[in-house]
């Protein structure tokens, strides 16, 4: 079911953004016309009136984006693993000792190898969709891979250097 984002001129003051939940919530992003960010809980009783107001900066505007969009990633990806015989979804860390640590992805060969397609990295909160060979692996990502089943355990083997 689609969602519907109505946009408010607040005149004075700025422009928000407004959600409603399939709770019937209303969730709100007002931007102040100085560049200031809010998020707001529309209190269920009176709708004009905010049950709760978060000040957000950039930064953790940016942060959050990242963390609600990576979600809604892997919730997709996850959605196609039940829906396609043979193709199937795995989440691969990098440890410490993998040889590819501090390495462009694209060292890895991991889809000429495996015939994987590495679809997203986890990283610290946020997440990387579709890198290219460039992005370089560090220690804790989580690479979100898509492939057979066969495909997916060489991909592991690959990542941990066995």
């Amino acid at each position: 079911m689609p969602v519907n984002v109505e946009r408010t001129e607040l005149p004075g003051i700025g422009i928000r953004h407004d959600v409603r939940t399939a709770a019937g919530r209303r969730l709100s992003v007002i931007t102040f016309r100085d560049g200031g960010r809010e998020l707001a809980v529309a209190d269920p009783h009176d709708p004009d009136r905010a049950e709760v107001a978060v000040e957000i900066s950039d930064d953790e505007a940016t942060a959050l984006s990242e963390v609600l969009g990576g979600s809604v990633i892997l919730t997709q990806i996850a959605g196609l693993r039940d829906q396609v015989d043979g193709l199937s979804t795995a989440q691969v860390p990098v440890r410490a000792d993998s040889p590819y640590a501090g390495r462009p992805l694209g060292e890895t060969r991991a889809r000429t190898l495996t015939r994987c397609s590495i679809v997203a990295i986890v990283r610290a909160g946020g997440v990387s969709p579709a890198p290219g060979p460039e992005d370089v692996l560090s220690v804790g990502d989580l690479l979100v891979v898509i492939g057979t089943p066969q495909g997916l355990d060489m991909l592991t083997r690959i990542i941990e250097g066995s």
